[in-house]
């Protein structure tokens, strides 16, 4: 079966402009199991003032409440931005086996410099593995970041 991962990345996208539209970072992910959206967030640490408040959390904290486990095996997160390190072991922690990635922290370091961190490095420091694929809708995800970049806001 062939998954259709920019489908879900539209979806990805769609939080992120939600969350931007919000006063937050235009960051939205997904989760994604068996072909089916378990769980939807965005970026909210402005509006709920909560610095762990990162789309990829709220997408777990959804998951998990829609279907009664903290389990995610099998399950895949979809994020239009590279993963943080908290969100990253968050995703390995919930039990996901792979993470879907749009932008990449690397693209961005004349906005913020996140050193050498991926989230291959991350995985490679501690041991742990996710299945990670890159570039899924990249120009687009790119082009949100860099929109919301140009109005100051962080």
């Amino acid at each position: 079966m062939s998954v259709d991962h920019e489908k879900y990345m539209d979806i990805a996208l769609e939080e992120g402009r939600k969350g931007a539209a919000e006063g937050n970072s235009p960051v939205g992910s997904v989760i994604v199991r068996d072909g089916e959206v378990i769980g939807v967030g965005r970026n909210r640490v402005n509006s709920d003032t909560d610095p762990t408040a990162h789309a990829e959390v709220d997408a777990i904290r959804d998951a998990c409440r829609n279907i009664g486990s903290t389990d995610l095996s099998g399950a895949v997160c979809y994020t239009s931005m590279e993963t943080c390190p908290m969100c990253c072991w968050a995703i390995e922690a919930a039990g996901c086996s792979g993470v879907i990635l749009g932008s990449r922290h690397a693209d961005f370091r004349d906005t913020r410099d996140y050193g050498d961190y991926s989230v291959e490095s991350l995985m490679k420091l501690t041991g742990r593995s996710l299945d990670v694929v890159t570039n899924v809708k990249i120009d687009e995800c790119n082009a949100v970041r860099r929109e919301w970049n140009a109005t100051g806001a962080r």
